[in-house]
């Protein structure tokens, strides 16, 4: 499964995990070492995450109900909480990197 960026005509990832359960949506990407160029985790629903005792920086995009990024995050650094996004449907967390590589900003449209 890909994750589009349809705006700019772009492939965020070609390796999506899927987080839709609270088992997953809690476990999130803790416990891992790395998160390679490529892949993507899609929390759902999720309105708010926090890095607490990760590894590494991730980039974040907070999407809502029509797919629109409502606000995309650079490189948050690993033991940080973000605000609360009411409007947002779902969470995409990509590798750090991933935003400025593919010009994802606020408002484009994804797709997966």
């Amino acid at each position: 499964m890909r994750l589009i960026n349809q705006s700019k005509n772009t492939i965020l990832a070609e390796n999506i995990f899927l987080a839709d359960t609270p088992f997953k949506r809690m476990q999130g990407l803790l416990g891992r070492k790395d998160f390679l160029q490529g892949q993507a985790l899609i929390i759902k629903p999720c309105t708010a995450i926090h890095t607490f005792f990760m590894r590494f920086p991730i980039d974040v995009l907070f999407v809502g109900r029509n797919n629109r990024v409502l606000r995309a995050i650079s490189s948050l650094k690993p033991f940080s909480l973000t605000p609360i996004y009411f409007q947002a449907s779902y969470v995409v967390e990509l590798p750090s990197g991933t935003l400025q590589n593919s010009a994802t900003t606020q408002g484009d449209l994804l797709a997966y």
